[in-house]
């Protein structure tokens, strides 16, 4: 099992060249804030009801190549999570999830207060498989616990990793033969796509709900729900507004996602986060260093002595993110749509003169 926990790391008056704790520490892309400017003063009804979100939402279902498809903008991943499982699960259901997935490590019991229990499974990279999801169900007992009714995975996962096509298909037809919903988490959706074989178009055929994440992928906030199933589209609205997801100013994340998809820069912004986070690796590689994780999307997991790690606290800012032995731990770096290039080129030359004399793991 892999296990993993955040270090908090104290601030002190050190001065930070560049963090790389997360992929939202900048505002957004500029063509964002350009659209966002420029159509500030056009009067449009709110709730959604307005035609960048219209513009939005058909545009995604063209890219996606599904008219029948329901997207909702939302502000945020934790709600997004929080309002399609709330909906879709009576409170005597479950949702599956690999033990690191973000509803069960990182939302603060969301999806446990509405009454549905998550059924944490260890995995060794993050990623479920029909094989440890069976495993599971032939522990379950009939009318005596929780009735598992939903499959929850991540493109790409907590630790980097990423779901190929054949395995998603695969997960996908588990599920239908298992009565089993599968919902893609999409926070990081253009960093695992482009990681991936996967296409954007297949995401509306082997998904039942997925989400595209803005907040991590160039929007300032906003995520869009894209329910593909028709019987889990009914009165969905409803539960948006009684979870405090259906915005005023809907029209906000009905322009970014239009800035996003309308010339694929959303595509373009994760090849970008990729290729930085792949520079940053390969300095790792060629200073001799592992990895808690192999990792193509951009969160990368070297493993390090806490001596280089000290020093490269001194200019960066990371998280610690899980104690290997007494003498190592690995660290979490993400790049984001921002990062620059001088940026890398200045931390490859600091790990560098940071490892000389340094032990190896």
């Amino acid at each position: 099992m892999l296990k993993t926990r955040y270090f908090r790391i104290v601030k002190t008056t050190r001065t930070i060249v560049y963090s790389f704790k997360n992929d939202y520490s900048e505002g957004a892309h500029p063509n964002i804030l350009r659209a966002l400017a420029e159509s500030n003063n056009v009067q449009q009804s709110g709730y959604g009801d307005d035609m960048f979100t219209t513009q939005a939402t058909d545009l995604i279902r063209r890219k996606l190549k599904n008219q029948q498809a329901a997207v909702h903008l939302v502000s945020g991943g934790t709600q997004a999570n929080l309002t399609v499982i709330s909906s879709v699960l009576k409170p005597y259901e479950s949702v599956v999830s690999a033990a690191t997935g973000h509803i069960n490590h990182h939302e603060t019991g969301a999806i446990e207060a509405t009454g549905v229990r998550i059924e944490a499974i260890a995995t060794e990279d993050g990623k479920l498989s029909p094989e440890l999801i069976n495993a599971f169900l032939e522990t379950v007992e009939q009318v005596h616990m929780r009735l598992p009714r939903m499959v929850y995975i991540s493109q790409s996962t907590e630790v980097g990793t990423h779901y190929m096509k054949e395995e998603l298909i695969a997960l996908w037809n588990f599920c239908r033969r298992r009565d089993l919903y599968l919902f893609m988490d999409g926070a990081r959706l253009a960093s695992g796509l482009d990681a991936s074989d996967m296409q954007f178009s297949d995401l509306g055929k082997y998904t039942d709900v997925f989400y595209i994440g803005g907040t991590k992928n160039g929007a300032l906030l906003g995520e869009a729900i894209v329910i593909n199933n028709p019987d889990l589209q009914k009165d969905f609205s409803y539960n948006l507004k009684m979870r405090g997801a259906l915005l005023a100013k809907g029209r906000l994340l009905g322009i970014q996602f239009t800035e996003l998809f309308k010339d694929n820069l959303y595509f373009a912004i994760g090849a970008h986060l990729n290729k930085t986070a792949s520079r940053l690796a390969e300095a790792f590689h060629q200073n001799g260093y592992d990895f808690l994780t192999p990792s193509r999307t951009n969160q990368i997991f070297p493993i390090l002595p806490y001596a280089v790690i000290e020093k490269l606290r001194e200019n960066y800012d990371f998280y610690i993110w899980k104690k290997i032995d007494s003498q190592n731990a690995a660290i979490r770096l993400v790049t984001s749509w921002a990062t620059q290039e001088s940026v890398l080129l200045k931390f490859i030359q600091d790990l560098k003169a940071c490892s000389a004399g340094s032990n190896r793991v």
